[in-house]
């Protein structure tokens, strides 16, 4: 079945798409394309922002109106349900980012709740997902990584933060819907790690209800897969995983550089796909105990998973695997894996313009680092404009 799966089919990959939503994602890839507008964009518009120029109607209008749902769980009604008409589920990313303060990671708690309650019992939103940085101080966690001597204060600060983290996973298992913890910094991923599998071990004795990220533009992140299963493995505890190739790989070379360690970034894109289409390997051969999702927009490893799924006679519809991409990036993966009846959902962020722009600016900077990612992108959408006339 997967063999006869085009990701080139434009007709059913912008089939939600009008002509007027189809010129939008035109001209907005073609100014993602520019490098400079990327480089430049984000200090002028945090700068207009502060003088008091009216920019966030232009962003709503453009980016934001590609990129999110909506500024609150209600506004993302609309995607929710015109995504699930062509049998896409929405993952609902509250992705308001950068905070420190303490009301502030209470209120971000509850507001992941919230969406986990909006997925109870719909099969349009198949998940939820939050990151750790969302509930928790960065600097805290850096410390922890680094096994630092914490203060009584900072004590019990961790604990306040492992309690939202429990908070929002009993939420998700008493609701029965499936939770992914996100990946981030490799100098804070060893206390994610560690909370991913403490919430592991409470709930997913039965069922998979908690997934750990694994980012594969590092080097390590294939034997840690391998290290973390074995070990909830010999505890009868399930696994969920969701593979990426990783969202901060500059920042981390830099670093590297900057404070004189290895980089734990692998030497080329070659050697990320190889590390990437592996763990799927990995993942399909223990499908019985690790329920997988594909976060990717690579069309090789998607076709990698479509080949494993049918040499081990896995339906399109197993529920233990799924592929996802990002809303307004990959509907080509998308609607195509969709249309031939596999699991697909698309991360859905939403929140206030102004504080989804870190998110938004993040995404058009790692998009323009992907070689031929935008190019591809603005590929596609010519074919079906001229297929369109």
């Amino acid at each position: 079945m997967s063999k006869n799966i085009s990701f080139d089919n434009t007709e059913i990959a912008f089939s939600g798409m009008s002509n007027a939503d189809l010129n939008r994602a035109y001209w907005l890839f073609k100014i993602i394309n520019i490098n400079f507008f990327v480089k430049v964009g984000p200090p002028i518009t945090n700068a207009a922002i502060k003088i008091g120029l009216p920019v966030a109607p232009l962003i709503r209008a453009t980016i934001f109106k590609q990129f999110c749902g909506g500024e609150s769980i209600n506004d993302c009604a609309k995607t929710i349900a015109h995504l699930g008409k062509y049998h896409i589920g929405t993952i609902l990313d509250y992705s308001v980012e950068g905070e420190s303060k303490e009301e502030v990671f209470e209120a971000t708690a509850n507001e992941i709740i919230s969406t986990i309650h909006r997925a109870k019992g719909d099969a349009n939103i198949p998940f939820s997902v939050f990151k750790v940085t969302g509930v928790a101080r960065f600097g805290l966690l850096e410390k922890l990584d680094a096994k630092a001597e914490l203060t009584f204060e900072e004590k019990k600060e961790f604990e306040r933060i492992k309690d939202r983290v429990r908070r929002i996973c009993q939420t998700a298992y008493d609701a029965n819907v499936r939770i992914f913890m996100d990946a981030e910094e490799s100098w804070i991923q060893e206390s994610i790690d560690q909370l991913s599998l403490d919430m592991m071990r409470e709930y997913n004795k039965e069922k998979v209800i908690v997934y750990n990220t694994y980012q594969y533009y590092r080097h390590d992140r294939l034997e840690a897969l391998k290290r973390h299963d074995a070990m909830l493995a010999s505890e009868g505890i399930m696994m969920g995983v969701k593979l990426v190739r990783g969202a901060y790989m500059e920042k981390e070379r830099e670093r590297a550089i900057e404070m004189g360690y290895p980089s734990p970034i692998n030497p080329d894109k070659k050697s990320t796909d190889k590390e990437y289409d592996d763990a799927l390997t990995y993942c399909v051969e223990n499908i019985h105990r690790i329920a997988i999702c594909a976060g990717t927009h690579n069309e090789n490893s998607s076709r990698h998973l479509l080949n494993l799924m049918a040499e081990k006679n896995i339906p399109a519809n197993d529920q233990r695997i799924y592929f996802s991409q990002l809303l307004g990036m990959s509907d080509n993966l998308s609607y195509n894996l969709a249309n031939a009846g596999y699991n697909v959902a698309k991360y859905v962020p939403y929140g206030p313009v102004k504080s989804v722009l870190p998110y938004l600016f993040r995404r058009a900077q790692e998009n323009t680092a992907i070689a031929g990612q935008m190019g591809r992108e603005l590929g596609l959408i010519l074919k079906e404009k001229r297929r369109r006339g």
